[in-house]
């Protein structure tokens, strides 16, 4: 985002997401600042939007969950945030739906190339929410964990 923008990736069928008529307006009100996240969205009637793009870095990810998702964080700090601080919220929500979520399996690369991207990322011990990415334990709290001490 920095860099002047982040690459946005076509849908193939651009995806229609039903939501109430307020979150539609609060995400039109926003189109030209969501694009600059590579999110590319257009109003489709009262009550939808259609997605026509998405982050790439997000890949496949949940377009419908990106979005009500969106609208949501929207609603609870559109008026009190000053724009970056809302630029900030949107982009924390597309990186949580982008991020490796429990029961995923990873390859050992996948792993791997995980890690070495944790250890040159500033903030990367803890999620946007606020939680940790990783846990430390001794030897000695290993072992109390399979009952050995």
């Amino acid at each position: 985002m920095q860099g002047g923008g982040v690459a946005s990736q076509a849908l193939l069928l651009p995806e229609v997401v039903e939501l109430e008529e307020p979150a539609c307006d609060r995400l039109e009100a926003r189109i030209e600042e969501l694009a600059q996240f590579g999110l590319e969205l257009e109003r489709f009637g009262p009550r939808a939007m259609l997605v026509r793009a998405t982050p790439a870095a997000l890949g496949q990810g949940d377009v419908h969950g990106l979005v009500t998702d969106l609208a949501d964080e929207l609603a609870s700090f559109d008026e009190a945030l000053s724009l970056k601080e809302r630029l900030d919220h949107v982009a924390s929500t597309m990186a949580c739906h982008g991020s490796v979520r429990a029961g995923r399996v990873l390859s050992v690369a996948e792993m791997n190339a995980l890690l070495r991207e944790m250890e040159v990322t500033p903030h990367s011990g803890q999620c946007n929410h606020g939680r940790p990415t990783w846990v430390k334990l001794a030897h000695g709290d290993i072992e109390k964990l399979f009952g050995r001490k």
